[in-house]
Protein backbone atom coordinates (compact mmCIF):
# COMPACT_ATOMS: atom_id res chain seq x y z
CA UNK A 1 0.00 0.00 0.00
CA UNK A 2 1.38 3.38 -0.97
CA UNK A 3 1.45 6.12 1.64
CA UNK A 4 -1.49 8.02 0.13
CA UNK A 5 -3.65 5.01 -0.81
CA UNK A 6 -6.57 3.88 1.28
CA UNK A 7 -5.95 0.58 3.06
CA UNK A 8 -7.65 -2.50 1.68
CA UNK A 9 -10.06 -3.92 4.23
CA UNK A 10 -11.22 -7.44 5.07
CA UNK A 11 -13.98 -8.03 7.62
CA UNK A 12 -13.82 -11.49 9.19
CA UNK A 13 -16.53 -13.35 11.08
CA UNK A 14 -18.07 -16.78 11.37
CA UNK A 15 -21.10 -15.70 9.32
CA UNK A 16 -22.31 -12.81 7.19
CA UNK A 17 -25.77 -11.71 6.05
CA UNK A 18 -28.38 -13.00 5.41
CA UNK A 19 -27.57 -14.66 8.74
CA UNK A 20 -29.52 -12.67 11.31
CA UNK A 21 -27.65 -11.31 14.32
CA UNK A 22 -26.25 -8.18 15.88
CA UNK A 23 -22.68 -8.85 14.78
CA UNK A 24 -23.76 -9.75 11.25
CA UNK A 25 -25.81 -6.56 10.89
CA UNK A 26 -22.89 -4.53 12.27
CA UNK A 27 -20.33 -5.96 9.86
CA UNK A 28 -22.74 -5.40 6.95
CA UNK A 29 -23.12 -1.76 7.98
CA UNK A 30 -19.34 -1.42 8.31
CA UNK A 31 -18.82 -2.91 4.86
CA UNK A 32 -21.32 -0.54 3.25
CA UNK A 33 -19.76 2.45 4.99
CA UNK A 34 -16.28 1.51 3.80
CA UNK A 35 -17.65 1.11 0.28
CA UNK A 36 -19.46 4.45 0.52
CA UNK A 37 -16.13 6.05 1.36
CA UNK A 38 -14.36 4.31 -1.52
CA UNK A 39 -12.40 1.73 0.38
CA UNK A 40 -11.78 -1.66 -1.18
CA UNK A 41 -13.56 -3.94 1.29
CA UNK A 42 -14.54 -7.58 1.37
CA UNK A 43 -16.17 -10.01 3.75
CA UNK A 44 -14.53 -13.29 4.74
CA UNK A 45 -16.97 -15.65 6.42
CA UNK A 46 -17.95 -19.27 6.76
CA UNK A 47 -21.54 -18.67 5.76
CA UNK A 48 -23.37 -15.90 3.94
CA UNK A 49 -24.23 -14.39 0.58
CA UNK A 50 -23.39 -11.18 -1.30
CA UNK A 51 -25.53 -8.29 -0.04
CA UNK A 52 -23.93 -5.32 -1.83
CA UNK A 53 -22.45 -5.33 -5.32
CA UNK A 54 -19.47 -3.31 -4.05
CA UNK A 55 -18.56 -5.83 -1.33
CA UNK A 56 -17.22 -9.26 -2.39
CA UNK A 57 -18.03 -12.09 0.01
CA UNK A 58 -15.39 -14.82 0.29
CA UNK A 59 -16.80 -18.01 1.82
CA UNK A 60 -14.48 -20.41 3.63
CA UNK A 61 -16.86 -23.08 4.99
CA UNK A 62 -14.65 -24.19 7.91
CA UNK A 63 -14.78 -20.66 9.34
CA UNK A 64 -18.47 -21.23 10.07
CA UNK A 65 -19.05 -21.98 13.76
CA UNK A 66 -21.80 -24.39 12.68
CA UNK A 67 -19.73 -26.37 10.18
CA UNK A 68 -19.87 -30.10 10.97
CA UNK A 69 -16.07 -30.40 11.40
CA UNK A 70 -16.03 -27.34 13.67
CA UNK A 71 -18.95 -28.70 15.71
CA UNK A 72 -17.18 -32.01 16.22
CA UNK A 73 -13.97 -30.30 17.37
CA UNK A 74 -15.92 -27.89 19.57
CA UNK A 75 -17.63 -30.77 21.38
CA UNK A 76 -14.25 -32.24 22.33
CA UNK A 77 -12.83 -28.85 23.31
CA UNK A 78 -15.85 -28.18 25.52
CA UNK A 79 -14.84 -31.28 27.48
CA UNK A 80 -11.23 -30.13 27.68
CA UNK A 81 -10.03 -32.63 25.06
CA UNK A 82 -7.47 -31.51 22.47
CA UNK A 83 -6.93 -34.02 19.64
CA UNK A 84 -5.23 -34.08 16.27
CA UNK A 85 -8.58 -33.04 14.79
CA UNK A 86 -7.96 -29.52 16.07
CA UNK A 87 -4.66 -29.30 14.19
CA UNK A 88 -6.30 -30.71 11.07
CA UNK A 89 -9.04 -28.08 11.29
CA UNK A 90 -6.48 -25.31 11.83
CA UNK A 91 -4.67 -26.45 8.70
CA UNK A 92 -7.93 -26.60 6.75
CA UNK A 93 -8.61 -22.97 7.68
CA UNK A 94 -5.07 -21.63 7.46
CA UNK A 95 -4.41 -22.01 3.73
CA UNK A 96 -7.66 -20.53 2.32
CA UNK A 97 -7.61 -17.77 4.93
CA UNK A 98 -4.03 -16.90 4.04
CA UNK A 99 -5.06 -16.67 0.37
CA UNK A 100 -8.09 -14.54 1.21
CA UNK A 101 -5.89 -12.11 3.16
CA UNK A 102 -3.07 -11.85 0.64
CA UNK A 103 -4.27 -8.50 -0.75
CA UNK A 104 -5.46 -7.09 2.59
CA UNK A 105 -3.88 -4.23 4.56
CA UNK A 106 -6.26 -4.28 7.53
CA UNK A 107 -8.26 -7.26 8.79
CA UNK A 108 -11.15 -6.51 11.15
CA UNK A 109 -12.01 -9.70 13.03
CA UNK A 110 -15.34 -9.70 14.84
CA UNK A 111 -15.32 -11.75 18.07
CA UNK A 112 -12.66 -14.16 16.78
CA UNK A 113 -10.11 -13.12 19.43
CA UNK A 114 -12.47 -13.24 22.41
CA UNK A 115 -15.10 -15.89 21.66
CA UNK A 116 -14.64 -19.67 21.47
CA UNK A 117 -17.09 -20.48 18.68
CA UNK A 118 -14.24 -21.61 16.39
CA UNK A 119 -10.92 -21.86 18.21
CA UNK A 120 -9.28 -23.34 15.12
CA UNK A 121 -10.04 -20.08 13.32
CA UNK A 122 -8.65 -18.13 16.28
CA UNK A 123 -5.46 -20.22 16.15
CA UNK A 124 -5.04 -19.89 12.38
CA UNK A 125 -5.58 -16.14 12.56
CA UNK A 126 -3.03 -15.86 15.37
CA UNK A 127 -0.40 -17.49 13.16
CA UNK A 128 -1.28 -15.34 10.16
CA UNK A 129 -1.26 -12.16 12.25
CA UNK A 130 2.31 -12.93 13.27
CA UNK A 131 3.51 -13.66 9.73
CA UNK A 132 1.42 -11.58 7.32
CA UNK A 133 2.11 -7.88 6.54
CA UNK A 134 -1.29 -6.61 7.67
CA UNK A 135 -2.78 -4.86 10.66
CA UNK A 136 -5.30 -6.80 12.75
CA UNK A 137 -8.17 -5.09 14.53
CA UNK A 138 -10.02 -7.22 17.07
CA UNK A 139 -13.63 -6.02 17.20
CA UNK A 140 -14.86 -7.47 20.48
CA UNK A 141 -18.59 -7.74 21.09
CA UNK A 142 -18.54 -10.70 23.53
CA UNK A 143 -16.01 -12.34 25.84
CA UNK A 144 -16.19 -16.07 26.46
CA UNK A 145 -14.10 -15.93 29.63
CA UNK A 146 -16.44 -13.38 31.24
CA UNK A 147 -19.69 -15.12 30.33
CA UNK A 148 -21.03 -17.61 32.92
CA UNK A 149 -22.95 -19.37 30.16
CA UNK A 150 -19.63 -20.54 28.71
CA UNK A 151 -17.85 -21.33 31.98
CA UNK A 152 -18.05 -25.08 31.45
CA UNK A 153 -16.66 -24.86 27.90
CA UNK A 154 -13.36 -23.17 28.80
CA UNK A 155 -10.26 -24.74 30.25
CA UNK A 156 -6.72 -23.84 31.25
CA UNK A 157 -4.04 -23.88 28.59
CA UNK A 158 -4.25 -23.67 24.83
CA UNK A 159 -6.20 -23.00 22.69
CA UNK A 160 -8.58 -21.45 25.26
CA UNK A 161 -5.82 -19.20 26.56
CA UNK A 162 -5.77 -17.32 23.24
CA UNK A 163 -9.04 -15.68 24.31
CA UNK A 164 -7.67 -14.13 27.48
CA UNK A 165 -4.26 -12.85 26.40
CA UNK A 166 -3.30 -9.70 24.55
CA UNK A 167 -1.99 -10.35 21.06
CA UNK A 168 1.03 -8.28 20.08
CA UNK A 169 0.41 -5.64 17.45
CA UNK A 170 -3.37 -5.97 17.61
CA UNK A 171 -5.73 -3.04 18.08
CA UNK A 172 -8.64 -3.92 20.35
CA UNK A 173 -12.03 -2.31 19.84
CA UNK A 174 -15.16 -2.80 21.93
CA UNK A 175 -18.75 -1.69 21.46
CA UNK A 176 -19.36 0.13 24.76
CA UNK A 177 -17.62 1.71 27.72
CA UNK A 178 -18.84 -1.16 29.89
CA UNK A 179 -17.19 -3.66 27.55
CA UNK A 180 -13.97 -1.61 27.63
CA UNK A 181 -13.73 -2.01 31.40
CA UNK A 182 -14.40 -5.75 31.12
CA UNK A 183 -11.82 -6.31 28.38
CA UNK A 184 -9.19 -4.20 30.14
CA UNK A 185 -9.56 -6.40 33.20
CA UNK A 186 -9.59 -9.63 31.16
CA UNK A 187 -6.44 -8.79 29.17
CA UNK A 188 -4.74 -6.74 31.89
CA UNK A 189 -4.66 -3.74 29.57
CA UNK A 190 -4.98 -0.03 30.31
CA UNK A 191 -8.44 1.11 29.25
CA UNK A 192 -6.86 3.88 27.17
CA UNK A 193 -5.38 1.26 24.83
CA UNK A 194 -8.86 -0.03 23.93
CA UNK A 195 -11.04 1.96 21.53
CA UNK A 196 -14.82 2.19 21.74
CA UNK A 197 -16.92 2.13 18.57
CA UNK A 198 -20.59 1.41 19.26
CA UNK A 199 -23.02 0.00 16.74
CA UNK A 200 -25.04 2.62 14.93
CA UNK A 201 -28.32 3.12 13.19
CA UNK A 202 -29.43 4.44 9.82
CA UNK A 203 -32.71 6.12 10.69
CA UNK A 204 -34.09 6.23 7.16
CA UNK A 205 -33.24 2.57 6.60
CA UNK A 206 -34.66 1.48 9.96
CA UNK A 207 -37.91 3.36 9.36
CA UNK A 208 -38.18 1.89 5.87
CA UNK A 209 -38.68 5.21 4.07
CA UNK A 210 -38.90 5.36 0.30
CA UNK A 211 -35.77 6.04 -1.75
CA UNK A 212 -37.03 9.51 -2.62
CA UNK A 213 -37.70 10.34 1.03
CA UNK A 214 -34.24 9.07 1.95
CA UNK A 215 -32.68 11.22 -0.78
CA UNK A 216 -34.57 14.34 0.28
CA UNK A 217 -33.76 13.64 3.93
CA UNK A 218 -30.04 13.60 3.10
CA UNK A 219 -30.11 16.59 0.77
CA UNK A 220 -32.22 18.74 3.09
CA UNK A 221 -30.40 17.47 6.20
CA UNK A 222 -33.73 16.85 7.89
CA UNK A 223 -32.24 14.64 10.58
CA UNK A 224 -29.90 17.45 11.64
CA UNK A 225 -32.97 19.40 12.77
CA UNK A 226 -33.78 19.76 16.44
CA UNK A 227 -36.73 19.92 16.32
CA UNK A 228 -38.08 18.81 12.93
CA UNK A 229 -41.55 20.32 12.61
CA UNK A 230 -44.08 19.02 10.11
CA UNK A 231 -46.83 21.19 8.62
CA UNK A 232 -48.87 18.88 6.34
CA UNK A 233 -50.98 21.47 4.57
CA UNK A 234 -51.48 22.97 1.16
CA UNK A 235 -50.03 26.42 0.61
CA UNK A 236 -53.17 28.45 1.11
CA UNK A 237 -53.69 31.51 3.28
CA UNK A 238 -56.03 30.04 5.88
CA UNK A 239 -53.33 27.56 6.87
CA UNK A 240 -51.47 30.48 8.46
CA UNK A 241 -48.07 29.26 7.33
CA UNK A 242 -46.52 32.65 8.03
CA UNK A 243 -47.04 32.01 11.75
CA UNK A 244 -45.20 28.68 11.44
CA UNK A 245 -42.29 30.51 9.80
CA UNK A 246 -42.22 33.09 12.59
CA UNK A 247 -42.28 30.30 15.20
CA UNK A 248 -39.36 28.60 13.43
CA UNK A 249 -37.41 31.85 13.50
CA UNK A 250 -38.20 32.26 17.20
CA UNK A 251 -36.96 28.74 17.91
CA UNK A 252 -33.78 29.57 16.02
CA UNK A 253 -33.38 32.68 18.16
CA UNK A 254 -33.43 30.37 21.20
CA UNK A 255 -30.27 28.68 19.83
CA UNK A 256 -32.15 25.61 18.67
CA UNK A 257 -31.78 24.08 15.21
CA UNK A 258 -35.37 23.87 13.98
CA UNK A 259 -36.50 22.90 10.53
CA UNK A 260 -40.05 23.38 9.28
CA UNK A 261 -41.27 21.13 6.48
CA UNK A 262 -44.37 22.41 4.67
CA UNK A 263 -45.58 19.26 3.01
CA UNK A 264 -48.37 20.29 0.67
CA UNK A 265 -48.47 21.86 -2.78
CA UNK A 266 -50.17 25.10 -3.73
CA UNK A 267 -53.88 25.13 -3.06
CA UNK A 268 -55.38 24.33 -6.48
CA UNK A 269 -58.52 26.47 -6.47
CA UNK A 270 -57.27 29.98 -5.76
CA UNK A 271 -54.85 31.81 -8.09
CA UNK A 272 -53.95 34.08 -5.16
CA UNK A 273 -52.02 31.19 -3.62
CA UNK A 274 -49.12 31.88 -5.99
CA UNK A 275 -48.79 35.36 -4.54
CA UNK A 276 -49.13 33.88 -1.02
CA UNK A 277 -46.22 31.53 -1.66
CA UNK A 278 -44.07 34.47 -2.75
CA UNK A 279 -45.00 36.28 0.47
CA UNK A 280 -43.92 33.24 2.46
CA UNK A 281 -40.63 33.03 0.60
CA UNK A 282 -40.00 36.71 1.27
CA UNK A 283 -40.77 36.21 4.96
CA UNK A 284 -38.40 33.24 5.04
CA UNK A 285 -35.63 35.47 3.65
CA UNK A 286 -36.46 38.34 5.97
CA UNK A 287 -36.26 36.09 9.05
CA UNK A 288 -33.03 34.49 7.81
CA UNK A 289 -34.46 30.97 7.96
CA UNK A 290 -34.17 29.98 4.30
CA UNK A 291 -32.36 26.76 5.24
CA UNK A 292 -34.78 26.09 8.08
CA UNK A 293 -38.07 26.35 6.17
CA UNK A 294 -38.67 23.84 3.40
CA UNK A 295 -41.53 23.91 0.91
CA UNK A 296 -41.57 20.38 -0.47
CA UNK A 297 -43.62 21.48 -3.47
CA UNK A 298 -40.42 23.13 -4.70
CA UNK A 299 -38.86 19.66 -5.01
CA UNK A 300 -41.71 17.55 -6.33
CA UNK A 301 -44.90 15.74 -5.44
CA UNK A 302 -45.34 14.01 -2.10
CA UNK A 303 -47.17 10.68 -2.44
CA UNK A 304 -48.89 8.75 0.35
CA UNK A 305 -45.81 6.69 1.21
CA UNK A 306 -43.64 9.80 1.52
CA UNK A 307 -46.35 11.45 3.59
CA UNK A 308 -46.18 8.58 6.06
CA UNK A 309 -42.37 8.74 6.03
CA UNK A 310 -42.37 12.40 7.01
CA UNK A 311 -44.63 11.74 9.97
CA UNK A 312 -42.22 9.04 11.15
CA UNK A 313 -39.20 11.32 10.76
CA UNK A 314 -40.72 14.43 12.36
CA UNK A 315 -40.45 15.50 15.99
CA UNK A 316 -43.75 17.35 16.18
CA UNK A 317 -46.77 18.46 14.21
CA UNK A 318 -47.11 22.25 13.94
CA UNK A 319 -50.61 23.17 12.76
CA UNK A 320 -51.39 26.90 13.08
CA UNK A 321 -54.48 27.07 10.85
CA UNK A 322 -56.88 29.98 11.31
CA UNK A 323 -59.86 27.95 10.04
CA UNK A 324 -60.47 24.26 9.43
CA UNK A 325 -63.50 22.09 8.84
CA UNK A 326 -61.79 19.20 10.62
CA UNK A 327 -58.01 18.70 10.38
CA UNK A 328 -57.01 15.17 9.33
CA UNK A 329 -53.30 15.71 10.23
CA UNK A 330 -54.36 15.67 13.90
CA UNK A 331 -55.47 12.05 13.45
CA UNK A 332 -52.38 11.12 11.46
CA UNK A 333 -50.09 12.60 14.09
CA UNK A 334 -51.96 10.74 16.82
CA UNK A 335 -51.52 7.44 15.00
CA UNK A 336 -47.71 7.79 14.96
CA UNK A 337 -47.61 9.26 18.51
CA UNK A 338 -46.31 12.62 17.28
CA UNK A 339 -46.56 15.57 19.70
CA UNK A 340 -49.09 18.11 18.41
CA UNK A 341 -48.80 21.88 18.67
CA UNK A 342 -51.84 23.48 17.09
CA UNK A 343 -54.07 26.52 17.02
CA UNK A 344 -56.82 26.57 19.62
CA UNK A 345 -59.79 26.31 17.26
CA UNK A 346 -62.94 24.19 17.79
CA UNK A 347 -62.27 21.47 15.15
CA UNK A 348 -58.86 20.70 16.69
CA UNK A 349 -60.30 20.61 20.20
CA UNK A 350 -62.96 18.21 18.96
CA UNK A 351 -60.49 15.67 17.55
CA UNK A 352 -57.41 16.08 19.77
CA UNK A 353 -59.17 16.99 23.04
CA UNK A 354 -56.63 17.27 25.87
CA UNK A 355 -53.95 15.34 23.96
CA UNK A 356 -52.55 18.30 21.99
CA UNK A 357 -50.74 21.47 23.03
CA UNK A 358 -52.79 24.48 22.02
CA UNK A 359 -51.87 28.08 21.38
CA UNK A 360 -54.12 31.03 20.67
CA UNK A 361 -53.67 32.96 17.47
CA UNK A 362 -53.02 36.18 19.37
CA UNK A 363 -49.98 34.73 21.14
CA UNK A 364 -46.63 35.91 19.87
CA UNK A 365 -44.36 33.55 17.90
CA UNK A 366 -41.84 33.84 20.74
CA UNK A 367 -44.44 32.63 23.27
CA UNK A 368 -45.42 29.69 21.10
CA UNK A 369 -41.76 28.82 20.45
CA UNK A 370 -41.13 28.89 24.20
CA UNK A 371 -43.98 26.43 24.73
CA UNK A 372 -42.63 24.07 22.07
CA UNK A 373 -39.10 24.28 23.42
CA UNK A 374 -40.25 23.68 26.99
CA UNK A 375 -42.39 20.66 26.11
CA UNK A 376 -39.67 19.01 24.02
CA UNK A 377 -36.99 19.72 26.63
CA UNK A 378 -39.04 17.60 29.06
CA UNK A 379 -39.99 14.90 26.54
CA UNK A 380 -37.76 11.87 27.15
CA UNK A 381 -38.74 10.34 23.79
CA UNK A 382 -37.64 13.43 21.88
CA UNK A 383 -34.43 13.77 23.89
CA UNK A 384 -33.49 10.13 23.32
CA UNK A 385 -34.22 10.43 19.61
CA UNK A 386 -31.90 13.44 19.39
CA UNK A 387 -29.20 11.54 21.29
CA UNK A 388 -29.51 8.59 18.90
CA UNK A 389 -29.29 10.84 15.84
CA UNK A 390 -26.45 12.87 17.32
CA UNK A 391 -24.27 10.07 18.69
CA UNK A 392 -25.32 6.83 17.01
CA UNK A 393 -25.81 7.70 13.35
CA UNK A 394 -23.69 5.28 11.34
CA UNK A 395 -22.07 7.98 9.24
CA UNK A 396 -20.88 9.87 12.29
CA UNK A 397 -19.59 6.71 13.98
CA UNK A 398 -17.71 5.78 10.82
CA UNK A 399 -16.09 9.20 10.42
CA UNK A 400 -15.20 9.71 14.08
CA UNK A 401 -14.54 6.17 15.33
CA UNK A 402 -14.07 3.59 12.58
CA UNK A 403 -12.16 5.28 9.79
CA UNK A 404 -9.38 6.57 12.09
CA UNK A 405 -8.77 3.01 13.30
CA UNK A 406 -7.96 1.64 9.86
CA UNK A 407 -5.70 4.60 9.05
CA UNK A 408 -3.62 4.56 12.23
CA UNK A 409 -0.47 3.36 10.53
CA UNK A 410 1.18 1.26 7.87
CA UNK A 411 0.86 -2.52 8.10
CA UNK A 412 3.45 -4.12 10.33
CA UNK A 413 5.07 -7.52 9.91
CA UNK A 414 6.49 -8.75 13.23
CA UNK A 415 8.07 -11.77 11.54
CA UNK A 416 9.23 -12.49 8.07
CA UNK A 417 6.90 -14.66 6.03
Amino acid sequence: MTSNAKPRIAILHYAAPPTIGGVESTLAAHARLFADHRYAVKIIAGRGEPFDARVPVRIIPTIDSRHSFVTAVNQKLANGIVTSDLNALIAAIHHPLKNALVDVDVCIAHNVLTLHKNLALTSALRDLAQTRPMRLIAWCHDFAWDDPVYAGDLHAGMPWGLLRQKWDGVKYVVVSEARRKELAELLNLPEAEISVAPPGLNAAEFLGVTPTTAQWTRELRLLDAAPLLLLPARVTRRKNIELAIEITAALHARDLAPKLVVMGPLGPHNPANVAYLEELRALRRARDVEDAVVFLQERGDVDDAMRRDLYLLADALLFPSEREGFGIPILEAGLVRLPIFCADIPPFRESAREYARYFTLDESPAQIAAQIADVLARDARYQLKQRVLREYAWERIFTERIEPLVNEGEPECPHSS
